[in-house]
């Protein structure tokens, strides 16, 4: 019998698939996004502003440049960020939600929020725990809990009602063994953003039932139609039992920067700096000081909001007029999420826009059973709205005709 190598791996990662041997249809997995790319495809599976254009704002480019020309960046920053990046956000973090943090207590730099994500809920999970995922939700969430041998536990939520947060439906779920909610806010890839009611009434559950939350802010920078955006940690009783991971990726567009960061209070805190050179290493000293750059320089987000609304609002405009198809304007960040079921299957429908418009989207049964017949679309692709507004158009024109195969037209 030949050597089977996955036999001495643990169970939570066993079964994981790479795309080496088998077919894997995430786009974040494996070669297959540069394959269809190679050969003509366009991605927009991958949440990432303005990909693939150059897009680095210039007060950054050139702190970049010049830390590079100094040739500091060959060397580590402090395992848990350079303390002028930590400043930095805490002023940022001080101006959006009114939080007065202690950089040297309250915050940590991590390489990019996806390593941020694992490494906010290391501390809280062992076999056997469960955690409350609302559904649908970013993919990781329910892998995260696989690895660190807990079982994410799916909390159904609803389109019709805009993805409402039922606390009944969390109460249903609850055992002994929940531990953890880990919510998306906000929401990946609905774009929803939970009203501070519903917020309330989550934290009122979490306190009451003793439980951790986390909470992956990572599209938090650009809010829509004056919606508030509250920060649950904020809310009463949440700071000394709340994570909080956010992103320079989708705000800033620095996506390939690699900068994320956690705020909690020092209690938690300290575990995560005992644990940062062994869990995250250090982040890239070169990105550190771009994004100080970036957080310096006011004119940045505003800006960039700016585009993303009228991209949203250039996106909705063609893409609500499909046969078949029913969606809302984004609430927020640079996504757009579409109701197909009329039409097919979430793979079903990825798979014939693959191969009839060359354009490669999300499955939203990938965020969840609530995803099922839903597809997600990074409607921030390209820096050019015209660009952008030729591939919309493709998606349209190709589900238009499917739409009339099916007779719905």
């Amino acid at each position: 019998m030949a050597f089977d190598i996955k036999t001495k791996m643990n169970g939570r990662f066993r079964d994981l698939q790479g795309g080496l041997f088998l077919s894997v249809e995430k786009a974040d997995v494996g070669e297959g996004a540069a394959k269809f790319q190679a050969a003509g495809g366009v991605n927009m599976a991958w949440a990432d502003m303005f990909y693939p254009d150059p897009s680095i704002p210039e007060s950054v480019l050139k702190a970049t440049v010049e830390a590079l020309e100094t040739g500091f960046p060959s060397h580590y920053t402090l395992p848990i960020g350079m303390l002028e990046l930590r400043q930095a956000l805490a002023e940022h973090i001080e101006k959006k939600d009114g939080l007065k943090l202690d950089p040297s207590r309250n915050i940590l730099i991590a390489p990019g929020s996806d390593s941020g994500l694992m490494m906010a809920m290391m501390p809280f999970l062992e076999a056997g725990d469960e955690v409350l995922v609302p559904d649908p939700c970013y993919a990781s969430n329910y892998l995260n809990c696989t690895l660190l041998g807990a079982k994410a536990v799916s909390v159904p939520t609803w389109y019709d009602d805009n993805y409402r947060i039922h606390i009944e439906e969390m109460e249903k779920r609850l055992t002994n063994r929940t531990k953890m909610v880990l919510l998306t806010h906000p929401n990946n890839p609905t774009t929803v953003v939970y009203r501070k009611d519903n917020l309330e009434e989550l934290a009122k559950f979490i306190v009451d039932n003793d439980l951790v939350l986390v909470c992956d802010q990572a599209f938090e920078d650009h809010i829509f139609d004056g919606i508030e955006f509250v920060s649950p940690c904020t809310l009463p009783g949440m700071w000394e039992r709340t994570v909080t991971v956010c992103s320079m990726s989708k705000g800033y567009g620095l996506s390939g920067y690699r900068i994320g960061y956690l705020y909690a209070d020092d209690h938690m805190m300290d575990v995560y700096y005992g644990a940062a050179v062994n869990v995250l290493g250090a982040p890239n000293t070169m990105s550190t000081f771009g994004c100080i750059a970036a957080l310096h320089d006011d004119t940045i987000l505003p800006g960039y909001k700016e585009r993303l609304d009228r991209r949203r609002m250039l996106a909705y405009g063609i893409l609500s007029a499909i046969p078949g198809v029913r969606m809302r304007p984004s609430e927020s960040g640079i996504l757009s999420w579409l109701d197909v079921s009329r039409l097919g299957t979430s793979q079903e429908i990825v798979d014939y826009l693959r191969e009839e418009a060359l354009i490669m989207v999300n499955p939203g049964s990938q965020y969840g059973a609530c995803g099922e017949g839903f597809i997600r679309i990074v409607s921030a692709c390209f820096s050019d709205d015209g660009d952008a507004a030729a591939c919309f158009e493709r998606i349209a024109d190709a589900l238009t005709k499917l739409a009339k195969e099916k007779g719905i037209a």
